[in-house]
C-alpha cells in the first residue's frame, strides 16, 4: 500500500500532471456505468429493474477496482456525479444513468458522497490508474412536459432566461441541433443558453472546482454537438485536463470537423462499420477497410479517438449480431477494438458477454455476473490490454503511428500499426466459428518483417518465421491473429511457453477457443515524476533501498529526466524496471554540478510494485518535500 503522505500529495498534484493527449492516448478505458457496478454491501444478488436506481456506488466500485486493474485497464470512466431529478415511475425511467441534472452544486447521494469519490481518485491512483468523469453541459432535467418546466426548482440555473425556448430537433439544421430540446414529455431536457456569459462562466468555475476537488484526469463530455464550439476552448482551458466529446454522427464529413474541437471523440463512424462488419458471416469487411482510410485522411488524428464497440446508449453487440451467439465474431470485434488507432474503450459487461439490447435492457447490474474472472471474455481482453500496454512500454510511439489496414478478401483484413521494429501486424475476419480454415500471405512491403524473422500470433501462440523474402504466410482460422516479435516478448509474460519467460504465471483457461494467457509480471517498469524547482547545473534522481534505485547509494542513484521540464511545470522524470510485488523505499536528491548532495526531507517515500496480472506499468508522481 502507498502510505498516506503520498495519496495527499496525489491530491495536491492531480491537475499539475494531468495527462496530455499523447499520454490519453497510452490509456486503456473501462466504461462504468456507477448504478451498475457494484454495491457498497457487496451484494452479488441484489435485483435491478433497469429502468430504477439499483444500488451501486462508488464505494462498491473502489472495492472492486481490482477486478479492473487485473484486466489490464488503465484508466475507468465513471457516470456524472451531480445531483440528479427524482424521475421514479416515470416512463422514461429514473435518473441512475446521471444524464438528467438537477443541481450542478451537489452530488448524486444516491453514488455515495465526497469523501467516497475522493478516495476512489486515490484508489485508482494508487494503482497507477486514471479517473474519467462523464459531464453535461448541455442541459438540466425536469420530471415533466417540455412547456411545463418549474425552472426554480433547478440550480444554479434557476430561472427560464438561461434556456433556450423548447422546440423539437431539426437535424438538418445545426442551429436547431445546438438550441432545440433533447428528452420527451416525460423527461424535458431544458437546453441551456450556453452562449451567454453568466453560464460560461459558472461552468468555467465549475469545471476546475471539481477537477482539482476531486483529482479527475479527463472527462468524457455527453452531447458535445448540442452545444456551440465556441463554448469548449475556455472550458478546457479551466479544466485543465483531456476531454473525450461524444459526437453521435456516423458521417466522416460531420464528424471530422469536430477533431479540430475536441482533444478527442469517440469514434461513431467506425463504430457503424465495424457493426455492419461483424454481424454477421454474409457481411463484406469493404466498407470498414475504406471507412478506416478515410477517418485518417488529411490531418485527422484517428489516435486521439475512443475505439468502442458496445457502450450504454447502444445495444451490446449480441443484441444486434445476427448471429449473437458466435464468439468468433465477437472476438475479432474486440480484438480490432483493443488494437487498432484510438483509445480503447470497453463498455462495463462485455467481458461476460451480457447480452442488452436497447436502453435501458443494455444496463444490466454488474454485479450479479459474481464478477467472474475465470469468464472467457474477461481472459480474452486481460491478454490484449496486457499485450497493447507491452507493446506502448517498450515503444511509446506505437499510438502515434497511424494505422495502415489493407484487405486481404472480402471477409479478411490486415492492420500495421507501428514503426519498424516495433509494430503489431492483426488480421481479422468475419467467417466465424463455423467457417473454414484458409491459406495467407502478407508480403513484407504491407507488415515491414524482415526475412527469416521469428514472430509470435500472441493471441493463439503460436510461432510464425517470415520467408526469404519477407513474406508472411499462415493458415486463418476463426479467430483474429497479432503478430508480434519473438524476441521483444521475452520476460513479458506473454507466450511464455514461446517466448522464453520462466517467471510468468498462466492464467486457467475455459475452452480451446480462449485466446493467450494472462499472466503476472516478474518485472514492472515504474515511472517517476518529481515537481522540484532546480537550478542551473543541478541534476534530479532517485535512490532508494532496491539495487535497481542504488541500495541508497547516492553515487548508483538514477538521474531523472529533465526533457519535460518548463518554468510553470518544473518536473523531472525517469523510469526503473523493478520486481513486482516489491516494496519500496526512496528519496528524490539533487545533485549540485560541484557533486554537493541535497536530500529531500523525511519521512522516507514508500511504494509497493504492482503485481496484477497484466501490470506492465506503473507512474508515481510527487512533490519535493
Amino acid at each position: 500500500m502507498i502510505l498516506r503522505n503520498f495519496l495527499a500529495i496525489w491530491l495536491w498534484i492531480a491537475g499539475v500532471f494531468a495527462l496530455n493527449a499523447t499520454e490519453w492516448a497510452r490509456q486503456s478505458i473501462y466504461q462504468v456505468l456507477t448504478d451498475r457496478f457494484a454495491r457498497t454491501d457487496g451484494s452479488t444478488s441484489a435485483a435491478c429493474n433497469t429502468a430504477e436506481y439499483c444500488g451501486g456506488t462508488w464505494r462498491g466500485l473502489i472495492n472492486n477496482l481490482d477486478y479492473i486493474k487485473e484486466m489490464g485497464f488503465t484508466a475507468v470512466w465513471i457516470s456524472p456525479i451531480v445531483a440528479q431529478i427524482e424521475a421514479a415511475g416515470n416512463q422514461d425511467g429514473d435518473s441512475y444513468h446521471g444524464f438528467w441534472a438537477k443541481d450542478f452544486n451537489s452530488l448524486n447521494s444516491r453514488f455515495g458522497t465526497a469523501n467516497d469519490l475522493k478516495d476512489l481518485s486515490d484508489a485508482l491512483h494508487t494503482r497507477g490508474m486514471y479517473l474519467m468523469v462523464d459531464i453535461v453541459t448541455n442541459h438540466m432535467a425536469y420530471a415533466g412536459c417540455m412547456s411545463c418546466v418549474d425552472y426554480s426548482t433547478l440550480s444554479p440555473f434557476n430561472s427560464q432566461s438561461n434556456y433556450h425556448s423548447p422546440c423539437s430537433i431539426d437535424y438538418s439544421s445545426q442551429t436547431s441541433i445546438e438550441q432545440c430540446w433533447q428528452g420527451s414529455n416525460n423527461v424535458a431536457l431544458a437546453d441551456l443558453r450556453t452562449e451567454d456569459s453568466n453560464v460560461r462562466s459558472f461552468f468555467n468555475q465549475w469545471i476546475a472546482n471539481i477537477v482539482s476537488t476531486y483529482g479527475i484526469d479527463g472527462l468524457r463530455i455527453d452531447s458535445a454537438k448540442h452545444q456551440e464550439t465556441s463554448f469548449w476552448p475556455e472550458f478546457e482551458n479551466n479544466a485543465g485536463v483531456f476531454m473525450l466529446g461524444e459526437v453521435y454522427e456516423g458521417d466522416p464529413n460531420k464528424f471530422l470537423p469536430y477533431m479540430g474541437v475536441f482533444p478527442g471523440l469517440l469514434n461513431y463512424p467506425v463504430w457503424y462499420w465495424v457493426q455492419r462488419a461483424f454481424q454477421s458471416t454474409s457481411a463484406t469487411v469493404t466498407e470498414l477497410v475504406t471507412g478506416l482510410n478515410t477517418m485518417k485522411s488529411g490531418t485527422a488524428q484517428t489516435n486521439y479517438l475512443g475505439s468502442f464497440l458496445e457502450n450504454h446508449d447502444q445495444p451490446r453487440m449480441p443484441a444486434w449480431s445476427s448471429q449473437s451467439s458466435d464468439d468468433a465474431l465477437i472476438k475479432n470485434a474486440l480484438a480490432f477494438t483493443i488494437l487498432a488507432d484510438g483509445i480503447p474503450v470497453i463498455y462495463q459487461g462485455q467481458e461476460q458477454k451480457l447480452t442488452g439490447g436497447n436502453i435501458p435492457s443494455n444496463r444490466e447490474a454488474l454485479w450479479r455476473t459474481g464478477f467472474n474472472r475465470q469468464a472467457d471474455l474477461y481472459k480474452y481482453i486481460a491478454v490484449l490490454n496486457q499485450f497493447r500496454n507491452t507493446v506502448i512500454f517498450q515503444d511509446q510511439r506505437f499510438t502515434q503511428y497511424q494505422a495502415i489496414p489493407w484487405q486481404v478478401d472480402s471477409h479478411t483484413f490486415a492492420l500495421r500499426k507501428g514503426y519498424d521494429g516495433s509494430q503489431v501486424v492483426s488480421v481479422f475476419n468475419n467467417i466465424g466459428s463455423s467457417g473454414s480454415s484458409y491459406s495467407v500471405s502478407l508480403l513484407s512491403s504491407s507488415t515491414g518483417f524482415g526475412a527469416n524473422l521469428e514472430l509470435v500470433d500472441v493471441i493463439a501462440c503460436e510461432s510464425h518465421t517470415t520467408s526469404s523474402s519477407g513474406a508472411l504466410s499462415f493458415t486463418m482460422g476463426s479467430m483474429p491473429k497479432a503478430f508480434y516479435r519473438k524476441a521483444a516478448l521475452a520476460g513479458t509474460g506473454l507466450c511464455p511457453a514461446l517466448s522464453g519467460s520462466s517467471t510468468a504465471t498462466t492464467a486457467p483457461t475455459t475452452s480451446s477457443s480462449s485466446s493467450g494467457v494472462c499472466t503476472t509480471p516478474s518485472s514492472v517498469a515504474v515511472s517517476f515524476t518529481v515537481k522540484v524547482t532546480t537550478e542551473y547545473g543541478q541534476t534530479v534522481k532517485i535512490v532508494g533501498n532496491h539495487s535497481s534505485l542504488g541500495s541508497w547509494d547516492t553515487t548508483k542513484a538514477i538521474t531523472l529526466s529533465a526533457s519535460q521540464y518548463t518554468s510553470s511545470n518544473p518536473i523531472w522524470v525517469g523510469t526503473v524496471n523493478l520486481p513486482a510485488g516489491a516494496s519500496i523505499q526512496y528519496k528524490f536528491i539533487n545533485v549540485a554540478s560541484s557533486g554537493t548532495v541535497t536530500w529531500e526531507a523525511d519521512p522516507n517515500r514508500t511504494f509497493t510494485v504492482p503485481a496484477a496480472c497484466g501490470t506492465t506499468a506503473a507512474a508515481v508522481q510527487g512533490t519535493w518535500q
